[in-house]
């Protein structure tokens, strides 16, 4: 579980990089950034469904601060 998660961050977080590096090499003129973006936001939300979805099937324990 752990690296699964670990990839998909990784993931999101090369997205973002390149994101940068588009908006600093096309400054502006193509739609890559905004792809890389796109990608960013889409792994992002696939990682917060696949993570409840491992909460609510018991894969893994929430730890903290308890519910009252």
């Amino acid at each position: 579980m752990r690296i699964l998660v670990l990839l998909a961050f990784l993931g999101i977080v090369a997205s973002l990089v390149s994101a940068g590096v588009y908006l600093m090499k096309d400054q502006g003129r193509t739609n890559r950034m905004v792809n890389a973006l796109t990608v960013r936001i889409g792994l992002s939300v696939v990682l917060f469904l696949f993570v409840l979805l491992a909460w609510r099937l018991g894969w893994i324990q929430a730890t903290g601060i308890p519910v009252t």
